[in-house]
């Protein structure tokens, strides 16, 4: 979701940052859990930082061979929090500080109750997608009078049949996770409550493999990707830059606030 919707917050303090964020090390796993609960784990700008300078740590310590990105038992993540915005994105890791990263060292995402909008996209932004039957997924920017501009475009109808996303993008309807996984976005589908430990344990198999090869494997698909995700982003550009001074556009984040239908005109 294009930044320039929202004026320039302020710079978070340390404390922020380090509330959004449960890091833990397992090993050679690293766990990062969003935790801004009452929120659904809505992206805002201390959320941004905090898992940019997690995923730094992930890159750069040789010592760590896999990563978890997990919210909590409610919700995934929310996507972008509307009131106040992700911040400008990082210089490692674009929106949010992770979708548009190039990683060296494999993610897993741990999928528990609603991955919406941004959230669904930082899961599109992962290596593979652990997920409880109770999950669900979608994308509901254009009843904003937005689009998903955080990688949804090209990576959804790469990780799913692109008549179905099509219908996720345009509809924002939520598809649940046994739906997903027979489509093969969602990797492992566990009960509720278990998505996490099991996002662990697929992490702690990779990273008994050989880093060397793991890394290289990692490397060779990202670099058969990265021609076509750059016409992506180009295509996602395109499309942020006529919404967003388009009367929808107002007239949906307004209806949002004000807990109404959107009346939107196709201005």
């Amino acid at each position: 979701m294009s930044t320039a919707l929202w004026p320039d917050p302020p710079e978070p303090s340390a404390e922020e940052v380090a509330a959004r964020l449960h890091v833990e090390r397992r090993g050679h796993v690293l766990l990062l859990r969003m935790q801004r609960d009452d929120r659904h784990n809505a992206l805002d700008v201390a959320m941004t930082r905090a898992l940019d300078a997690a995923l730094n740590t992930l890159d750069d310590d040789p010592e760590l061979r896999c990563g978890v990105l997990a919210g909590g038992r409610r919700s995934f993540s929310a996507g972008t929090d509307i009131a106040v915005g992700p911040g400008a994105p990082t210089p490692r890791g674009g929106n949010y500080g992770v979708v548009g990263r190039r990683r060296r060292t494999p993610l897993v995402a741990a999928v528990e109750g609603i991955a919406y909008g941004g959230g669904f996209e930082l899961a599109l932004a992962c290596d593979l997608v652990v997920a409880a039957r109770t999950a669900r997924f979608a994308l509901p920017e254009v009843g904003l009078g937005l689009v998903a501009n955080c990688g949804a475009l090209f990576r959804g109808p790469r990780a799913l049949p692109p008549m179905v996303a099509r219908q996720l993008l345009l509809t924002g309807d939520p598809l649940g996770a046994d739906r997903c996984q027979e489509l093969g976005l969602v990797t492992e589908l566990v009960e509720s409550g278990a998505a996490e430990d099991r996002a662990l344990a697929l992490a702690a198999r990779i990273a008994a493999r050989s880093p060397v090869a793991v890394q290289a494997t990692l490397a060779a698909v990202e670099d058969a990707l990265i021609e076509p995700d750059a016409r992506g982003w180009a295509a996602t550009d395109g499309a942020v830059a006529r919404v967003a001074a388009s009367e929808d556009r107002a007239e949906g984040v307004a209806a949002f606030f004000a807990k109404r239908e959107p009346r939107f005109t196709g201005r």
